[in-house]
């Protein structure tokens, strides 16, 4: 339960919510296992070339990635997997669902409000929907 106003000061709240019982090597794992997906989903062999062509940009090689980007997505990735470690503990599937539904929602109309083809969109969606797969099986192994 949330602390609400009235309850007195939420002082000396621990992170226990959200570190205890967590499978932290399903948490690792999954992140990592997600990067690697998300380096074949936006790879040539899948759908690199129709994502580079919708947003405008070359499909470079290795040396030419943006740094930044590949460091927060590795931070993001790993956070994400970290609650998607906190809702399997006590076997929270349908908050973990709808999380997934609910940024992927906001991340397609972003999308969409920046005027990128649909199919641009669907394919960020959809690894969005692979990702969190991947780190929901991480979580059942581990």
């Amino acid at each position: 339960m949330f602390p609400r106003a009235g309850n007195g000061p939420v002082v000396g709240v621990k992170m226990q919510e959200i570190t205890t019982g967590i499978a932290w090597w399903g948490v690792i794992v999954g992140a990592v296992v997600a990067f690697v997906v998300g380096w074949l989903w936006y790879s040539p062999m899948l759908f690199g070339k129709q994502w580079a062509a919708g947003n405008n940009v070359e499909l470079g090689s290795a040396a030419n990635m943006p740094m930044v980007a590949m460091v927060l997505q590795a931070v993001g990735l790993l956070l994400v997997s970290w609650f998607v470690g906190v809702t399997a503990v006590d076997s929270h599937l349908w908050t973990f669902i709808l999380a997934v539904v609910a940024f992927g929602v906001l991340q397609a109309s972003g999308g969409l409000f920046a005027k990128k083809p649909q199919a641009v969109v669907l394919i960020d969606f959809g690894y969005l929907v692979a990702a969190a797969i991947v780190m929901f099986i991480a979580q059942m192994i581990f």
